[in-house]
C-alpha cells in the first residue's frame, strides 16, 4: 500500500482534495472512501477476527443473541443487513469494517484517542469503485442495473439474504460495500458505509493485494496529531457531531480539557519528547 506522510493540516487538505475534479460533470467528486485509525500499523481487521479468532463461526451466535437480547430496542427491524449494521455500530464483533465517504470523519477517528498520541495515526484511502470488477455475476448485475458502486439495503435484499448465501456465490473470496439505512444520527453523521468480505477468515487487505493501486495510506505523525485534532474541533468534526448525545459531549469535553499541549504540540515545544 502506498504511504504518504503529511506534516500539517494544510498538507492533509491539499492531499485529500487533490484530483477530485470530474470534468464529465464539472463537479468535485472523490472516488475514494476513508478509514481513520489511531495507530498507523493497525491493519484492516474486523472486530470479529480480533475477538473470535479462535472460532469465527461464533459470528452466527453473536448475531442470534444480539437479536434475542436486543429485541426491545430493535423494534420491528427484521432485515438481516440492517440488523448487522446496527450491531456493528453498537460494538458487536462482526466481519464488517467501518468506512466513511468523508476524509475529515476519518481524520477524527485517527486523532480522537488520546491514549494513542504516542503513535502515528493513519487515514486509509480506498478507490472502491474498481473493486466491483471482482464481484460475482449476480451482484455485479445488480450494481450495473442501479449504476451504483455501493449496495443499499434494498439492493442486497434483492440479491442475497445473509452471510452464508454471500459465501455460496463464489468459490473465490470477494469484497463488497453497502450503506446502512439512515436510522440513527450516528450513521448519518459519520457518512458511513461498510465493507464485507464473503469469507470471514479472509481479510480485506488480502483481497487488496491484487489491487495495489487502489489503496493509499496517509500517515499522520504523532507530532502533528494535536494540530489536526484542534482544527477538526473548530469545524465541529468532534464527538459532539459523530456521537450525538450526552456520551459524545462528555467524551469531547474530556479530550478537550486534557493537558495535551505541552507534550504534543510540535510547533511550540521544540523539546517534543513525552518520555
Amino acid at each position: 500500500m502506498k504511504e504518504i506522510v503529511i506534516n500539517s493540516w494544510d498538507e492533509l487538505q491539499n492531499l485529500i482534495f487533490k484530483d477530485v475534479w470530474d470534468e464529465s460533470i464539472k463537479r468535485y467528486r472523490s472516488c475514494y472512501i476513508y478509514r481513520g485509525v489511531s495507530h498507523k500499523d493497525f491493519d484492516l481487521v474486523p472486530k470479529l477476527n480480533r475477538v473470535c479468532s479462535h472460532n469465527l463461526q461464533l459470528e452466527d451466535d453473536l448475531l442470534r443473541n444480539f437479536k434475542k437480547y436486543g429485541s426491545a430496542d430493535l423494534g420491528g427491524y427484521q432485515n438481516f443487513w440492517q440488523i448487522v449494521a446496527l450491531a456493528q455500530h453498537h460494538g458487536l464483533p462482526t466481519r464488517l469494517l467501518d468506512w466513511t465517504y468523508s476524509p475529515l470523519v476519518a481524520a477524527h477517528f485517527a486523532t480522537c484517542d488520546i491514549e494513542e498520541y504516542d503513535h502515528d495515526g493513519a487515514i486509509m484511502c480506498l478507490n472502491f469503485d474498481a473493486l466491483n470488477d471482482q464481484l460475482p455475476e449476480k451482484m455485479a448485475n445488480i450494481a450495473r442495473e442501479y449504476n451504483s458502486k455501493c449496495f443499499t439495503i434494498d439492493m442486497l435484499n434483492a440479491t442475497v439474504s445473509n452471510f452464508k448465501e454471500v459465501k455460496q456465490m463464489s468459490d473465490k473470496p470477494f469484497a463488497f460495500f453497502f450503506e446502512p439505512a439512515s436510522i440513527s444520527d450516528r450513521i448519518v453523521n459519520q457518512y458511513a458505509l461498510f465493507s464485507v468480505v464473503s469469507d470471514s477468515s479472509v481479510l480485506l487487505s488480502e483481497i487488496l493485494k491484487d489491487y495495489p493501486d487502489l489503496c493509499m495510506k496517509i500517515i499522520i505523525p504523532k507530532e502533528v496529531k494535536l494540530e489536526l485534532r484542534d482544527k477538526l474541533d473548530y469545524i465541529n468534526m468532534s464527538e459532539r457531531f459523530i456521537y450525538p448525545g450526552l456520551d459524545g459531549i462528555c467524551t469531547w469535553l474530556t479530550r478537550r480539557y486534557a493537558n495535551l499541549g505541552p507534550y504534543y504540540n510540535k510547533k511550540h515545544n521544540n523539546d517534543f519528547n513525552k518520555d
